[in-house]
C-alpha cells in the first residue's frame, strides 16, 4: 500500500494501535449522552432497559471511521466502553429514583447529594469488579452473550459504518413521526364499532394502539424475549376481562359495572402486576444462589492469583484509593441525605450499602455472564429494604426522611451494580478483540461520572412535564419499588392483590428466570403500549423466518435502535422546550 493510499484512508499508525485516546473519550461522551437520555426515556415509558454497548459500537464506527477516518478497532472498543459507562446510570437510576417522586417526596430530597452519591456508587461498583475480570473472563470464560455480540460488530468494520447510516436514518424518521403524532393513540375497536353502527367489540377488550415507532423498535430488538410481556397484557384484556364479564365478577362502583379498560387496569391489573414484579424479583434472587456460590468461588480463586491483579489491569493501589474515597463519599451522602439520619446511622447505611454493592455487583456479573439475565431490580428491592431497616435503628426515623435516605443510598447501590455488569460485558468484548483491560477500565472510570448528572436532570425535566408514574411515563420499576416501600412503612396498599401477584410472579420466575417480571410488566403497563410492542415482536419473527437471522441482526436491529433513539430524543426535546417556554 502506497503512502498516498494510506493518507487517503486515514492517519498512519505505527507500533501499538491507538486505544485510550482523546478522540475515543470525547466521542464516547457524545454517544453516551445520546444513548443514556434515549434509553432512560424508554425505560420510564416501557419498564425495559437495554444495553447501550451495541448502539455505541455501531455509532462509534460511524464517527470514528466514517467521519474521523480512524482505523483502530480497540480505539472503537474504548469509545463503546466510555459510552456504555455513561449509559450505566440510566438503568441504575431509572429503577430507583422515580420511586421518590411517586411517593410524593420529589422536591424534598437534595438532588446534588443524590447525584454525587450515584457517582460514588459507580466508582465503587467498577473498583470492586475489576479484580474479578481475570477469574471470570480469562479462567472461567463466562459467556457474556451481549459482549460477544458487540465484538462481532467491532470485527466487521465495513458493516459497522453501514449500520450507523441505517441507525441515523431510522432515528430521523422516528423523530419526525413522533414530532407530528406526539404520542397519539388510535382506537381501532371504536372505529370498527362506528363502522358497523353498533358495538360488536366490548369496551373492556381495549383495542387502543399507541402510535410509537420507539415501542415497535423495542419489541423488534427484544424479539421472542418479549413474548412473555405481550402475553401478560393480552391475558388481562382479552382473557381475564371477558371471563369476569361472563361470570358477573366485573367490579361494581356506585352500582355500575366497571367496563372501562383504564379503570380495570387501575383497580385490578396494575396492582397485580406490581406484586408480580416484586415477587418475581425476590424469587429471582433466591434462585440465583447457585450463581452466588459460583461468585464466591471466583473471589477465592482470584485471591490465589499472584498479586491478585496482573500488569494488564489497573494498579491495585488505585483501586483501593477509589474504594476508600467512594465509601467516604457514600457515608457523607448518607449522613447529609436528611437531617434526621445522624452520623452513626449514616455510617451504618454507608457500610451496609458498600457491602451490598460489593456482593450484588459480583452476583449480577456472574448471572449476566452465564445467562445474559440480570436480577438488578430484585437486588435493588432487597438493598433498599435493608437500608430502611437501618433507618429504624437507634429510635427510628419518621417515614418521609427514612424513605428519602434509603432510596438515595439505594440509588447509589443500583448504579454501582449496573456499572459492574456493564464493565464485565465490555471487558468480555475487549477480551475477544484484543483490547488492553486497563485501558477499558480507565475508560469506564472516565465515563461513569457523567451519566448520573444527565439522568437526574432528565428525571426532573420529564417529571415536571409528564409526571412520573402517570400514563405518559408509567415508570414500572420505580412504581414497584415505591409500592414495596409503602408496604414496609405501613402505607395503604392493596395487600391482597400484591400478595396474589407476588405469588404468581414468584411461581413464574421459578419456572424460568425473569418470567414473572416480564409477564408482570404486561399486567402493569397500559395495554396500548403492549399492542404496539407486539407489532415489533411480530416483525422480528417474520424477518427471522423470511429474511434470516443475519438480516435481522445486521439490518433490522440498527434500524430498530434508530427508531428508539429518534423518538426518545424528540420526546425529551419537546419536554425541555415546554419547560423553557413555561
Amino acid at each position: 500500500m502506497s503512502d498516498q493510499t494510506v493518507k487517503q484512508q486515514g492517519p498512519l499508525t505505527y507500533g501499538p494501535y491507538p486505544e485510550l485516546t482523546p478522540q475515543a473519550v470525547i466521542v464516547g461522551y457524545f454517544l453516551g449522552a445520546i444513548i443514556a437520555v434515549s434509553i432512560g426515556y424508554a425505560s420510564l415509558k416501557l419498564g425495559f432497559s437495554i444495553e447501550g454497548s451495541e448502539l455505541a459500537a455501531i455509532l462509534g464506527f460511524g464517527i470514528l471511521r466514517g467521519i474521523l477516518r480512524r482505523r483502530s478497532i480497540v480505539e472503537n472498543n474504548v469509545t463503546q466502553t466510555v459510552a456504555s459507562a455513561v449509559n450505566g446510570a440510566s438503568s441504575g437510576m431509572m429503577f430507583s429514583v422515580p420511586a421518590i417522586f411517586i411517593l410524593g417526596y420529589g422536591y424534598e430530597f437534595n438532588p446534588y447529594i443524590l447525584t454525587f452519591g450515584a457517582i460514588a456508587g459507580a466508582f465503587l461498583g467498577i473498583a470492586f469488579i475489576i479484580p474479578l475480570r481475570k477469574q471470570m473472563i480469562d479462567f472461567e470464560r463466562l459467556t457474556y452473550p451481549g459482549g460477544v455480540a458487540v465484538a462481532s460488530i467491532l470485527k466487521a468494520p465495513g458493516a459497522g459504518i453501514t449500520k450507523a447510516i441505517m441507525l441515523v436514518s431510522a432515528a430521523l424518521v422516528s423523530g419526525i413521526v413522533y414530532g407530528f403524532t406526539d404520542g397519539m393513540d388510535f382506537d381501532l375497536f371504536s372505529w370498527l364499532n362506528s363502522l358497523v353502527g353498533r358495538e360488536i367489540l366490548p369496551e373492556y377488550l381495549n383495542g387502543v394502539w399507541f402510535i410509537s415507532l420507539m415501542t415497535v423498535g423495542v419489541g423488534f430488538i427484544a424479539g421472542r424475549g418479549g413474548v412473555a410481556f405481550i402475553v401478560g397484557g393480552y391475558v388481562c384484556y382479552w382473557i381475564l376481562a371477558p371471563l369476569l364479564d361472563v361470570t358477573g365478577l366485573l367490579p361494581v362502583v356506585n352500582g355500575v359495572e366497571v367496563t372501562d379498560p383504564n379503570s380495570l387496569r387501575l383497580m385490578l391489573f396494575r396492582p397485580t402486576g406490581i406484586g408480580m414484579l416484586i415477587g418475581g424479583a425476590v424469587i429471582g434472587v433466591i434462585f440465583a444462589f447457585p450463581l452466588i456460590k459460583s461468585a464466591i468461588s471466583s473471589m477465592q480463586s482470584s485471591s490465589k492469583v499472584a498479586s491478585g491483579i496482573s500488569r494488564d489491569e489497573m494498579p491495585i493501589k488505585l483501586l483501593y484509593i477509589a474504594i476508600i474515597g467512594a465509601s467516604i463519599l457514600l457515608a457523607v451522602m448518607a449522613i447529609t441525605s436528611t437531617k434526621e439520619v445522624g452520623i452513626v446511622r449514616g455510617i451504618l447505611m454507608a457500610l451496609f450499602g458498600t457491602v451490598w454493592i460489593w456482593m450484588a455487583g459480583i452476583i449480577l456479573s456472574e448471572a449476566i455472564g452465564r445467562t445474559n439475565w440480570s436480577p438488578l431490580s430484585g437486588m435493588t428491592l432487597i438493598g433498599v429494604t435493608i437500608l430502611i431497616i437501618v433507618t429504624q435503628s437507634f429510635g427510628g426515623m419518621e417515614t418521609g426522611p427514612a424513605i428519602i435516605a434509603a432510596i438515595t443510598v439505594g440509588a447509589a447501590a443500583c448504579v454501582a451494580m449496573s456499572q459492574a455488569t456493564d464493565l464485565m460485558l465490555d471487558l468480555k468484548t475487549g477480551y475477544l478483540v484484543g483490547a488492553t483491560p486497563r485501558m477499558q477500565q480507565a475508560g469506564q472510570f472516565l465515563g461513569a461520572w457523567l451519566g448520573p448528572i444527565l439522568i437526574i436532570v432528565l428525571i426532573f425535566v420529564l417529571h415536571r412535564v409528564y409526571g412520573l408514574g402517570s400514563n405518559e411515563l408509567p415508570a414500572p420499576q420505580g412504581e414497584a419499588l415505591a409500592s414495596m416501600v409503602k408496604g414496609i412503612t405501613g402505607g395503604e396498599v392493596p395487600h391482597e392483590k400484591y400478595i396474589a401477584g407476588a405469588a404468581l410472579g414468584g411461581l413464574l420466575t421459578a419456572l424460568q428466570g425473569g418470567l414473572g417480571i416480564t409477564v408482570g410488566l404486561g399486567f402493569y403497563l397500559p395495554f396500548n403500549v403492549v399492542l404496539t410492542y407486539s407489532i415489533g415482536t411480530l416483525l422480528r419473527e417474520i424477518s427471522d423466518r423470511t429474511m434470516g437471522k443475519a438480516w435481522s441482526d445486521n439490518t433490522g436491529i440498527p434500524i430498530a435502535a434508530g427508531l428508539i433513539v429518534g423518538e426518545a430524543l424528540v420526546g425529551v426535546g419537546i419536554a425541555t422546550s415546554m419547560i423553557l417556554n413555561a
